[in-house]
């Protein structure tokens, strides 16, 4: 029998609108803390530093921390809201159990430990160790994501493994080794203030990145030009000196026209091509048919604007460029990463003062979570697990026979994948939610009914985890001492403010628990996070994510430390490059053929429109945090379909009336919101709700052959207008959605 999901109106009947937590004395003299804790905003990859205030061992507001060097001060919405999560009534205060045909009743700890680690002992007696999988997060800190690799490994000993990385960086990752051999953006973004030309593609920084527009706006204030690829009129781009409104799908013809063109104007730094790179001629034959005149058919951007951008880049003396998830949710994510590089490097624009490149990361540890194992394919320090080498250096680090390590596993989708084939079936999932965050995510849906049991941690409970078996009640951001890693590569400390509420655990005892009764208490011996710091060190070292110099005290007295850091008496590397020695085995940098090839799924007859999705300003990821945060659902309190209005008129859509969008793996209605910053062709669909209001119900399965992150950034849909205005939100409506 299928497993079922427990209805919101369920769990309302069971656990009460609050989730049974308990009622909290109220804070006399708030503003008088007990405590004042130097922290960072548990969000995107900016990682800003914060201060908690903290009374009774609760978060009760925030000051900003003016000294930090990134944000000085500055925090976006959500970085002003994030306190609130940690006093919210739905905390999970307790273990879970599914009692089939009743509901989740609670449990103690000590039954939900013993039933989970049965369950995996009868799943991999019964099916071989590799049916049973694990999804990690990379909001979790460096500490944590060291720790789930190494449980998976050594404890589980399954080689499927993966993390919610696989659906935000990890094509720039795949890019940025292909290119440089190490996979961190190249300068600190206080390099950016003296770059003469900006271009920023498929990232909607003040929206998603909002506190880094300060350093672009500095650069404008010097002169600099600012260059935006966006199929819409995102806010950075109303103020641009150049708007590049791309059809979705179509990046890597836009960077292959554009080297064309500087090879063809002889706008290319030559000695640098020559002495420090490889590949330039391959690369060249790739594109030579790219004309204006093609790129404008296929893009959708006129050609005189492309030329405008070409002759920016080309002419500048400084300049810096700077991708995100627009570019890489594709299923030639890697093609469009390497295509941006082939721009940087035929300009000799890299290792230099005010010269950078890089992926902007999206979660807040996107950055250290991608280096430290806890991906299928990877070991500490940004090893590979199929190198012999580097499985022998992380067995020895881990006490164990190199032969005992198992091999590389199914990425994130592949594992859903799997669980229909039925060769998965069991899951721990940990700080991910990918019933929301999945593609094709009705048949994310369908494999969790199918998993013989599974197992979520999580501080709320999630949309997923209403399938788990048991729900084990971990802790926030602030509820534990750890390390991550900026977008900037900058490694910076998470202070323990509090302590997790009611019989909720830190996520390292739960997982330092697990893997003692899987009978690996020896390879788990740590008594604090700076002891699995300090393990991690050592696992890095040697690796091209170096970690080994820095230490807790370093990072304090220093405000943060830049990896590669290889020795104790390294300073960090706040600028990569710098002596043209890069990474790759023969030590030069390498371009990469990018050739044009169409998105996976294109525009027919039947689905004619182009379908997007992206982030707005007040809410993050899956929403699991957002969602509950009032101030920040108020500022977008529902997904709506933004469209243009010559589209909206052709299908006589009007302002806030219903539209039905099909795509062919699903159909739903939402709101319309008529708008001039989108393509004609184009319609933009948050994906921070979940069921109805999912817009990854639509998005296709389709993986990049490299990266193998699902093709998020575009899909063929119809539209159907319903004539009615969008009805109001109701608390019921807005409890289900959480």
């Amino acid at each position: 029998m299928a497993r079922l999901p427990v209805s919101p109106e369920k769990l309302i009947e069971q656990f009460g609108p609050h989730r049974n937590y308990p009622p909290q004395e109220g804070f006399v003299g708030r503003d008088e803390p007990d405590e004042i804790v130097n922290t960072h905003c548990c969000f995107c990859g900016m990682q800003c530093g914060i201060k908690l205030l903290v009374k009774k061992n609760h978060v009760v507001g925030f000051e900003p921390w003016m000294e930090f060097p990134f944000n000085e001060g500055r925090l976006c919405p959500k970085g002003v809201q994030r306190y609130m999560q940690n006093n919210h009534p739905d905390r999970l205060l307790q273990p879970i159990q599914r009692q089939e045909g009743v509901g989740f009743q609670n449990t103690s700890w000590d039954e939900a430990m013993e039933k989970t680690v049965s369950e995996i002992k009868r799943i991999q007696a019964s099916y071989g160790n590799d049916a049973f999988s694990i999804l990690s997060g990379v909001s979790l800190s460096n500490e944590k994501s060291y720790l789930m690799g190494k449980f998976a490994r050594v404890a589980v000993k399954t080689a499927n493994l993966d993390y919610n990385g696989r659906l935000c960086m990890v094509s720039a990752g795949a890019g940025n080794k292909k290119a440089f051999g190490l996979d961190r953006i190249s300068n600190n973004f206080q390099d950016l203030e003296r770059a003469e030309v900006i271009m920023i593609s498929g990232a909607n920084v003040s929206e998603t990145f909002p506190t880094l527009t300060h350093w672009i706006w500095r650069a404008r204030d010097y002169g600099a030009k600012l260059i935006v690829v966006d199929p819409r009129v995102i806010p950075l781009a109303r103020t641009a000196d150049l708007h590049l409104a791309i059809r979705p799908g179509t990046d890597s013809a836009l960077y292959g026209a554009m080297l064309k063109y500087l090879a063809d104007h002889d706008m290319l730094d030559h000695d640098f091509i020559e002495n420090y790179t490889t590949g330039f001629e391959q690369t060249l034959e790739a594109v030579k048919d790219y004309t204006l005149e093609w790129a404008e058919e296929v893009t959708g951007i006129e050609k005189q604007k492309i030329e405008l951008a070409s002759q920016w880049w080309g002419k500048a003396a400084t300049s810096f460029l700077l991708h995100a998830r627009g570019i890489e949710h594709h299923s030639k994510g890697v093609d469009n990463v390497v295509g941006c590089i082939n721009l940087v490097l035929a300009t000799g624009r890299i290792g230099k003062p005010y010269c950078g490149y890089g992926t902007i990361t999206g979660q807040g540890n996107g950055q250290g979570g991608r280096e430290h194992g806890h991906k299928c394919d990877q070991l500490p320090g940004n090893r590979d697990i199929t190198n012999p080498e580097h499985r022998k250096y992380i067995a020895d680090v881990w006490g164990i026979d190199e032969k005992d390590m198992p091999g590389k596993g199914l990425t994130a989708y592949e594992l859903i994948e799997a669980i229909h084939r039925g060769e998965v079936k069991g899951l721990l999932s940990i700080c991910f939610n990918p019933l929301v965050s999945l593609p094709n995510n009705n048949y994310v849906r369908e494999a969790l009914e199918k998993l013989e049991f599974y197992v979520c941690i999580d501080f709320f409970m999630n949309e997923t985890s209403r399938h788990a078996d048991i729900i084990l009640p971990g802790s926030l951001h602030e509820e534990e001492e750890g390390t991550v890693t900026t977008a900037e590569g900058r490694v910076v400390r998470i202070k323990r403010a509090v302590d997790p509420p009611g019989q909720a655990r830190t996520d390292t005892s739960i997982i330092l628990e697990l893997a003692k009764r899987l009978g690996a208490e020896d390879k788990f011996t740590y008594n604090s996070s700076e002891d699995i710091f300090n393990e991690l060190r050592v696992a890095s070292k040697g690796g091209t994510a170096d970690y080994f110099g820095i230490t807790y005290k370093k990072i304090e007295d220093n405000m943060g430390v830049f990896w590669p850091c290889p020795t104790l008496d390294h300073p960090g590397t706040p600028r990569l490059w710098e002596d043209k020695k890069f990474a790759t085995a023969d030590g030069k940098a390498h371009f990469n053929a990018a050739a044009y090839r169409p998105p996976g799924e294109v525009t027919d007859e039947e689905y004619p429109v182009v379908m997007t999705t992206g982030r707005v300003v007040s809410q993050y990821l899956s929403g699991t945090q957002t969602r509950r945060i009032g101030k920040l659902v108020d500022l977008y309190p529902e997904p709506k379909l933004e469209i243009h209005p010559e589209l909206a008129a052709k299908y006589g859509i009007g302002q806030d009336e219903m539209v039905r969008v099909s795509t062919r793996r699903g159909s739903d209605e939402f709101p319309a919101n008529i708008v001039e910053t989108i393509r004609k062709d184009t319609v933009f669909l948050p994906y921070h709700w979940p069921g109805k209001k999912s817009a990854n119900q639509f998005t296709p399965g389709t993986l990049d052959p490299v990266s193998k992150i699902p093709e998020f950034k575009v899909c063929a849909c119809k539209l159907e207008p319903l004539g009615i205005k969008s009805p109001p939100s109701t608390d019921s409506q807005a409890f289900a959605s959480v």
